[in-house]
């Protein structure tokens, strides 16, 4: 999500400035969730129990309204986009009743498409197969860019300070959610940062864009301790390794530890406080490094970032299946680039696509397929209400349209 503001603020010359929003709004979001996790952490976790499937049934529903955000001009091809990434989704078992589809009798289908290399593929690659194009073309950066020179304006600071600020406390509601994660987080940081106004539209290197993201992924990572150290639920495959390795060490993350080993808890929050900072001051020191980047000819850049997407892809899967969906998702992301075609509504599908189904149904089957169950229960009729919202507003817009056509 970064990307979608992040290169073109690079293209209009400010490569510095860019990576300099991201690494303050990672700093911001990432204190701001910190210091939440240190006042209300076992409060969140509660909250984070109270949704079961219904509840996060009707809170993905409402998020996935949100890929309407970032259609752009054309809503069709971005409805197109859409249900494009939902039937990617669909591929593989299906997680209630264990039956397999759109396998096509392939069994390496039969797990899914793996969504790193498709992403690597999507974003990436198809990059590459742009700049193929532009092989001769100049670097955009030819200059010596000093640290200093990576400096944002005072302006910029205050654009980004309440997108990350706001990005920043939603990121971390949705981190203490089971399944949810940071990368959940930054779709929705960037979908919610939609509504509201920037000083330049997102998608064309605005910095409220870069923040927005930024922001609320840091800020989910620190929100998903809240579950794992308040009651030992772990929100996702990392937050799984560390409730192993705290087991290891003797430790029984739940309600009473942080009356049993309160030294420990202080202590990592401390340390997460700490490592902010550090990391911070790392990503200042190597912007100029990073930007060098930009200057390498076009015709070494290809046959580098192939490299690394074809890596990256083998990484994640440990198989070949991993780089041959990452080429073909970049075959599929440069056709949609060269047809206008948005691939961000795409990635958000397949993101929320597979958490929604589950819960849906899961949800379905406690109300014996009666839908008046999201409105039995509080908090899920509160997201339903807000849905309701979301899809009339479009339609009295409209209709106010044409009656001051009338008039």
């Amino acid at each position: 999500m970064t990307s979608l503001d992040g290169y073109p603020m690079a293209q209009k010359g400010r490569p510095g400035q860019a990576l300099f929003t991201a690494n303050i709004s990672s700093f911001l979001g990432g204190l701001i969730g910190m210091i939440i996790l240190a006042f209300t952490g076992p409060m969140l976790a509660r909250l984070g129990l109270n949704f079961g499937p219904v509840e996060m049934a009707a809170l993905l529903l409402v998020a996935m309204t949100s890929i309407g955000w970032l259609m752009g001009e054309n809503p069709t091809k971005g409805i197109i986009s859409s249900l494009t990434g939902i039937l990617i989704a669909c591929i593989g078992m299906d997680a209630v009743t264990g039956t397999p589809r759109y396998h096509f009798g392939n069994t390496y289908l039969l797990g899914g498409i793996p969504f790193t290399p498709l992403v690597i593929g999507i974003v990436g690659f198809s990059r590459v197969m742009s700049l193929m194009g532009k092989r001769e073309e100049r670097p955009p950066v030819t200059v010596k860019l000093r640290l200093k020179d990576s400096f944002i304006t005072s302006s910029d600071f205050r654009r980004l300070l309440p997108v990350a600020i706001r990005s920043g406390i939603l990121g971390t509601f949705i981190g203490i959610l089971p399944g949810a994660g940071a990368t959940t987080g930054a779709f929705a940081g960037y979908a919610v940062q939609k509504k509201f106004k920037s000083a330049e539209p997102l998608g064309t290197g605005a910095v409220e864009g870069i923040a927005a993201c930024e922001a609320a992924n840091n800020a989910a990572a620190a929100g998903a301790f809240s579950p794992l150290l308040a009651l030992g639920i772990p929100g996702s495959g990392t937050g799984a390794v560390l409730l192993g390795g705290l087991m290891m060490w003797g430790l029984n993350p739940g309600p009473l530890l942080f009356t049993t080993n309160p030294d420990f808890v202080w202590g990592l929050i401390a340390s997460l406080f700490l490592a902010n900072i550090i990391t911070l001051g790392i990503a200042f020191c190597i912007i100029p490094f990073l930007v060098k980047i930009l200057s390498v000819p076009t015709r070494y850049m290809i046959p580098a970032i192939t490299t690394v997407c074809i890596v990256g892809s083998f990484s994640a899967t440990n198989s070949i299946y991993g780089v041959i969906v990452m080429l073909l998702a970049g075959c599929l992301g440069y056709l949609m680039n060269c047809c206008d075609y948005p691939t961000a509504p795409l990635v958000l599908a397949i993101v929320l696509s597979k958490i929604f189904e589950t819960n849906l149904r899961r949800a379905f089957l406690m109300s014996g397929g009666s839908p008046m169950i999201f409105f039995q229960h509080p908090i899920s009729a509160v997201f339903m209400c807000v849905l309701i919202v979301l899809i009339m507003i479009p339609t009295i817009r409209a209709a106010r349209g044409r009656m001051r056509k009338e008039n």
